[in-house]
């Protein structure tokens, strides 16, 4: 059995990045997040990587472009509206198609807002918070474990298919401490070849490598766009995670990622005891999003309670899925606040018997 560590999970993730082979972190300091940029300050130079705090989030997502253009592991994090300052980069990265792992660790706003977790940059993350038509992997932990899991994931689909990949996580999982254990990853099978394409000097008698996102021309926009449309479409195709409990008999099915998952985990344990029959859908991936099984879970469920740390944002992709189907109620908790298990129960009474 391998070795466990008790670890926070912002950590847990910093460690386990440099396990997976990052080369080169630049990010800035914000709360929930630091202590990522604390762990791997102490750390990473040491063990084959470079380490660098930008002065400012602006400058650390374009230091991202150009590591991430020379085809190494590159990563950076931050927390919302960090997240938000790197916008624009993470438009150019994702055009351009540079494999990178991109972390926000989600507090409370809009605005400076709180230091308490939330989930309320869903939209930020799934609909592309830059601008363009683009998308990224979204992966959502739900323990400090799957904090460091999803790290190698990560970075594994960021090489297959040139993109950015983020972990959408909470500041709750950032600063909880878990027992973790890092698996015997094996950096050079898990090696992708790059050179056809990064940039790493002109060799006599090789073609020049040019990276860019900006083309003049409309026609070769779209191509490029049509391109990008393809890989997205071949993602959700192949790459959708989730996690099932007590579906199949259930009468009302909780669909939560994330920390809110955590709880409403608990509220239909509670529920179920109480005589309910009540299932839990936690997607893993944000994007792509497990619309076929939620479609098909409908088809024997009679209700849906969607479960977030915010105003309503992945309800609205629950409704496209379940298309009137049945209903689709909401609970949530916004600004920082995170939701007992006693609440959600409530809830679940009283969509019962309403």
């Amino acid at each position: 059995m391998s070795e466990k560590f008790l670890m926070k999970g912002n950590e847990a993730l910093a460690e386990a990045a440099i396990r997976a082979g990052l080369k080169g972190y630049f990010g800035y300091p914000i709360t929930p997040q630091s202590e990522l940029l604390e762990y791997l300050s102490t750390h990473l130079n040491n063990r084959g990587g470079t380490f660098l705090q930008a002065e400012s989030e602006l400058a650390a997502i374009n230091m991202v472009y150009g590591s991430a253009g020379t085809g190494v592991r590159t990563m950076t994090s931050t927390s919302s509206p960090g997240f938000s300052l790197m916008q624009e980069g993470v438009s150019y990265i994702a055009c351009a198609e540079l494999p990178c792992l991109l972390v926000n660790v989600v507090r409370g706003g809009p605005g400076l807002g709180t230091i308490q977790p939330s989930q309320a940059d869903y939209f930020q993350a799934v609909k592309g918070g830059g601008h363009g038509d683009y998308k990224m992997i979204v992966l959502a932990p739900g323990s400090v474990q799957e904090m460091a899991d999803f790290v190698y994931l990560g970075f594994d689909l960021a090489d297959q298919y040139l993109m950015p990949v983020l972990i959408l996580t909470d500041g709750a999982l950032g600063q909880m401490m878990e027992p973790v254990s890092f698996p015997d990853y094996d950096i050079e099978k898990n090696k992708v070849d790059h050179s056809h394409w990064a940039t790493m000097g002109k060799k006599k008698g090789h073609e020049r490598h040019v990276i860019t996102s900006l083309h003049i021309e409309a026609e070769k926009m779209e191509d490029i766009n049509i391109h990008l449309q393809k890989k997205y479409k071949s993602i959700q195709e192949n790459e959708v995670r989730y996690e099932t409990i007590n579906v199949d008999d259930a009468d009302i099915v909780i669909v939560a990622f994330g920390l809110a998952a955590r709880v409403a985990h608990k509220a239909m344990e509670i529920a179920n005891e109480a005589g309910l029959k009540v299932g839990l859908i936690r997607p893993i991936t944000l994007f792509p999003f497990p619309t076929d099984y939620i479609i098909a879970t409908s088809q024997n469920a009679k209700k849906m309670l969607v479960v977030e740390m915010n105003a309503g944002q992945m309800l609205e992709d629950v409704r496209l899925a379940v298309n009137g189907k049945i209903p689709v109620e909401f609970y949530g908790r916004m600004g920082g606040v995170i939701p007992q298990p006693s609440e959600i129960v409530e809830k679940l009474k009283s969509i019962k018997n309403p």
